[in-house]
Order: structure tokens, then C-alpha cells, then sequence
């Protein structure tokens, strides 16, 4: 796991910044960042920054709140899902070994525990200039607080504060994809990584908690506009989770927490024990041509 120390880490400064604003390029002028159009943004003390404008917002706290963001953190920790970290590092670093540097975004980063395991993943083959950006405050804090050699930035999909053509690779991880803004961000030929959940992701927490379930839906075969797809893998397993502490993360951690009655609640916490199936799908997609940039 990274730590905060600098001088083994295989981390670049992420540098390529745009103003949430105006478009224009930010600069680092020592606990802010500036566009020449005098758009300033001051970096947080945790180390972050705070680069989604409160006309974008639609919610006074939008994302995982704080109890979501705890509770992810507790669960990856025990490494439940660390066949699912190991499969998008091979996806993401294959093809960069040749590189000296590659610039990554982590859109949707949550506490950075992928991104981390990326670094470490990378640690002695190539140099990183990260970027994690979450909608979430709580997530994004949690993530600066735990690594300081990546750069952490408050923002949203929809608009995403990152110059034009600067990025090798994107990963989208059961998030809001927003693929005029992927191609705009990512260089000719780069690559878009996207996880969705399978079918029987979580079965077993789902048979739990919802009186009856919906038809898995189909795969998605649909290729956005401006892509080609590379590349598919489906990474499946099961994972035992012990103790009513870490299941109740693994509820909490998740959309089902509110789509769930609260009988359906009870019965997750009466639980001790339970063997869970691990169902993702990864997809990768290449950037193949130009988006003009939507205003």
C-alpha cells in the first residue's frame, strides 16, 4: 500500500489542471491554483482541491457521505476486493511499460484505494502523474489524508477540470460515465477502462435484503461515440465476509443501503457471516477520434 512518502514513490505531480470555470489552464502558484483569467482555487488543508463550482452542484453535499466513505475504506482495507484492484492494474499499466510517464484519471476515485493500488502496481516500470476525482468532499478528504504524492480534486464528470488531450488512460469504476467528456480529456489512442457489476454481483446480499429481484439486465454491448472497444474481461469469485461490523460496511458502502425497506436492513444486520459473490465486468475502450468540447 502507498504511503505518504515521496522518495520511493513512482508518482509524478498531476499538473494538468483546467479552470471548472472558464476551461482555461490552472497553475500552481503555491497553495492555490490560478487560471490567467483570474479564476483562483486554494488548496484544502488536507491537500486537496475544491474544483467543482457550487452552480454545478445539485445537492449542498453530492456523493457518498462520510458514513459511505468510512465504511469503504474499512472494507477494501480487509481486501475483499483485491482480485478486482489486481485486474485494472494489469488492464490499465498494459501498453505503459514502454512509456517514462503516463497521466491517469481516476474519475469516481471514492477513497483512492484503486489509484494506490495502481502506484504500488507500477512501482519500478514507469512514473504516474495521477489524478482521483470524486463528487464527494468526505471521499476525496479520506483519500489526500492517506497519500499525498497523487493529486486529489472535489469535481464532477460532467465537467471535468482537466485540459484536452492529456491523458493516457481513464478509469470509470461503477460510476457516471460522461464519454464526450472521457474522449475530450484523453489523448488520440488513449484508453477508457470501465467496471460495471455482473449479474450476480452482491447476489447473495441482494437475496437478503429485497423481497424479490429484477432480471439481470443484459450486457452492454453499445460502443459510445468516438470509441472502439478493445477488450473485455469478467472478473468473478466469492469472498467470505466474517462479522456483523464488515457486512453491515459492505451494505453501507453501496446504493442498496437506500433501496432497500428496512426489513430488508434488519436482515443484513442480523447476519454473522456471509459468503458473497464478487460479479465485475471490465471493458476497454479506445479513444479513436476527436469530440469537439460541448459547451
Amino acid at each position: 500500500m502507498m504511503s505518504g512518502h515521496s522518495g520511493d514513490s513512482p508518482c509524478l505531480p498531476f499538473a494538468q489542471l483546467a479552470c471548472p470555470l472558464d476551461g482555461a489552464a490552472l497553475a500552481d502558484v503555491g497553495g492555490s491554483w490560478q487560471c490567467d483569467n483570474g479564476h483562483n482555487f486554494d488548496v484544502a488543508r488536507q491537500g486537496y482541491l475544491h474544483l467543482l463550482p457550487v452552480q454545478k452542484k445539485r445537492s449542498r453535499e453530492p456523493g457518498d457521505s462520510k458514513d459511505m466513505v468510512a465504511a469503504r475504506q474499512r472494507f477494501l482495507a480487509a481486501g475483499h476486493y483485491a482480485q478486482v484492484a489486481q485486474a485494472i492494474c494489469g488492464t490499465l499499466l498494459d501498453g505503459l511499460a514502454s512509456h517514462r510517464r503516463a497521466t491517469v484519471l481516476d474519475a469516481g476515485c471514492g477513497e483512492g484505494y484503486y489509484l494506490r493500488q495502481l502506484a504500488a502496481a507500477a512501482q519500478g516500470s514507469l512514473r504516474l502523474a495521477a489524478l482521483g476525482l470524486d463528487i464527494s468532499k468526505w471521499a476525496v478528504q479520506c483519500a489526500a489524508r492517506r497519500d499525498h504524492n497523487m493529486r486529489w480534486v472535489v469535481g464532477s464528470n460532467a465537467n471535468l477540470p482537466v485540459l484536452s488531450g492529456t491523458l493516457d488512460r481513464v478509469l470509470c469504476m461503477f460510476g457516471f460515465p460522461v464519454y464526450s467528456e472521457f474522449a475530450r480529456v484523453l489523448r488520440n489512442d488513449g484508453l477508457l477502462i470501465q467496471l460495471d457489476p455482473g449479474p450476480s454481483h452482491l447476489l447473495e446480499l441482494r437475496e437478503i435484503i429485497y423481497p424479490s429481484l429484477k432480471p439481470a439486465r443484459a450486457t452492454r454491448d453499445d460502443v459510445p461515440a468516438g470509441f472502439a472497444r478493445v477488450a473485455a474481461e469478467t472478473v468473478r469469485y466469492t469472498t467470505d465476509i466474517v462479522g456483523t461490523g464488515p457486512i453491515q460496511d459492505l451494505l453501507t458502502m453501496t446504493p442498496h443501503l437506500y433501496r432497500a425497506s428496512a426489513d430488508g436492513r434488519a436482515r443484513a444486520a442480523a447476519l454473522t457471516s456471509l459468503n458473497v459473490t464478487i460479479d465485475v465486468e471490465l471493458v476497454t475502450l479506445r479513444k479513436t477520434a476527436n469530440m469537439e468540447t460541448e459547451s
